[in-house]
């Protein structure tokens, strides 16, 4: 059975055959092709919640918490506070009741997130039924996505947030209807970079969506859902992949499946609100209000509209070209947001999960299932741990946690491999090692990023800020695949885990002085700390 272990940045997957597969197609042999993939939220009314179900239990939320403010109409009155331009925070006035509902639509968005683990996992177990050359049929899902990624942005700022998610729709049922019905590998191949287009854009998109809709008191919650669903899409793959033993002809109907939601998400896009921030942006301040009155309800509207207006988002500011964000009033927070996926990316993920396998074998686990269970639960837990304390601790305390964790396990791993003195307990201390850093990981350097990237980035520069720190990602991600194995042939794998231990402790120190804390504060209020108007 498959070994798996994903993350927003951290995709494993192994075959009944040991094979890694990798999207990084920098090394490939006959045996196998290694692979290592990755990727990888505001509205103003003060909802909390305490439990609620997308499908999937999300796990205790916090306490003062009240579900039925988002599904219904009971939101409490309160006063919030705003960023006034001398500095000061200043009280807003009590808000009214709202009977919106977002949640919907954030179920709609996270069709996205599903597809994207989907896409990353069919390939598990489908593959060495229908391709030789695994190389070029697992790599192009890569290149696609980082295509996808970069040119997300330019479509959600040209054509809005839901017109981008109808457009992601075209290449994510194509591509899987192109594998579905491949005839050869080539056919095969254009499928998979289609499909890597449509989750390249996804990962850009689905965040951001999210993020310009959510509530401001549960922003963080709603956002980590989108890691939660591509982990649940990895896990679909896996599940659809089970009737391959007994019929080698299956990896079809597996690559079929996926166009069912890929139109599902166009469908539920079509009759979903646009962003009412992206709407202002645009001037279009009559279907801005249609959308709040959408989102949060009728006695919402003057409100959003007063804060909207305040951030300066109905300017004379025109959206920011691909230059803009290196100029000096942004240059910082989108250093900061490529940053995080740099350190995301050279953290070890990868390489954990490389060796997840060959670990648990060597203590004793020999079954793949079970290494499957065990790490796939590990990271389930870790981020639905993460969605219940993202509005509780903050995106910045879950990061210097997460970090600190994960230089913890990879110390652990490297002594496990080299003291003679732990030499009797080296399997189970490598298995120890291994669960908690993948626990770690999932608690905030996996889901935090892509969450806090839409936040701290202003509106006019959001959409291609997220899409550049994306498809660094995405970049950053093929180069450490390409190079990986000759690293740990050069060096030995205890001293590559120490390496990741250091950039851990450095991630720590530069998120404790560069990132800010984003939790409780609108957008807007954002905006005007991290990038004020000119």
């Amino acid at each position: 059975m498959q070994a798996i272990n994903f993350g927003c940045s951290g995709f494993h997957l192994q075959n009944r055959s040991s094979r890694v597969l990798s999207t990084s197609a920098g090394f490939s042999n006959k045996k196998g092709t290694a692979c290592i993939i990755g990727t990888p939220r505001d509205s103003f009314f003060g909802s909390r919640l305490s439990s609620g179900h997308m499908g999937l239990e999300l796990g205790r939320f916090g306490a003062a918490a009240d579900v039925g403010s988002v599904f219904h109409s009971s939101v409490k009155s309160r006063s919030i506070k705003a960023q006034a331009s001398d500095g000061e925070v200043a009280p807003l006035k009590s808000q009214p009741k709202s009977s919106g509902s977002v949640l919907p639509y954030v179920g709609v968005a996270s069709l996205g997130a599903i597809l994207f683990g989907y896409h990353l996992g069919v390939v598990n177990g489908a593959l060495e039924y229908l391709a030789k050359d695994l190389g070029w049929v697992v790599s192009s899902l890569l290149a696609g996505a980082t295509v996808g990624s970069f040119t997300g942005g330019s479509l959600a700022d040209q054509f809005g947030r839901t017109k981008t998610f109808l457009l992601d729709a075209i290449p994510l049922a194509i591509g899987a209807f192109l594998c579905a019905t491949a005839t050869n590998v080539q056919t095969m191949i254009v499928g998979r970079l289609l499909a890597g287009i449509g989750i390249g854009i996804s990962s850009a998109i689905v965040p951001l969506y999210i993020s310009e809709i959510s509530p401001t008191e549960i922003r963080g919650t709603l956002g980590s859902i989108n890691q939660l669903f591509i982990c649940v899409g990895i896990l679909a793959a896996l599940v659809a992949g089970l009737p391959l033993a007994g019929n080698p002809l299956w990896w079809r109907t597996m690559f079929a499946i996926a166009v069912i939601p890929s139109v599902l998400l166009a469908l539920g896009m079509a009759f979903s609100p646009e962003s009412p921030r992206w709407l202002v942006q645009q001037r279009k301040i009559g279907q801005a209000e249609k959308a709040i009155k959408t989102l949060y309800g009728e006695g919402k509207v003057a409100e959003v509209m007063a804060d909207l207006s305040a951030s300066g988002q109905g300017s004379e500011e025109q959206d920011a070209g691909w230059f803009d964000l290196f100029s000096g009033r942004y240059f910082k927070v989108v250093s900061v947001g490529a940053a995080l996926f740099l350190f995301q990316q050279m953290a070890g993920i990868n390489a954990v999960v490389y060796y997840s396998t060959s670990v648990f074998r060597t203590a004793g686990v020999a079954s793949d299932v079970a290494a499957s269970a065990l790490v796939g639960a590990a990271n389930v837990f870790g981020t639905m741990i993460a969605s219940s304390l993202m509005d509780k601790q903050g995106r910045k305390s879950l990061l210097m946690t997460s970090f600190s964790g994960m230089a913890i396990s990879m110390l652990l791993l490297s002594l496990s491999f080299t003291w003679k003195v732990l030499a009797p307990y080296s399997g189970p201390l490598a298995v120890i090692g291994t669960v908690l850093y993948v626990l770690s990981f999932s608690l905030g350097a996996g889901p935090v990023p892509a969450l806090l990237l839409p936040e701290i980035f202003a509106s006019r520069i959001r959409a291609k800020a997220v899409a550049l720190s994306l498809g660094m990602h995405w970049i950053s991600n093929f180069v450490i695949g390409l190079y990986f194995l000759s690293v740990v042939t050069n060096f030995g794998i205890s001293k590559v885990y120490l390496g990741f231990a250091s950039i851990c402790l450095l991630a720590v120190m530069y998120i404790a002085g560069n990132v800010v804390e984003t939790k409780g504060r609108s957008l807007e209020d954002i905006e005007r700390e991290l990038s004020p108007a000119i």
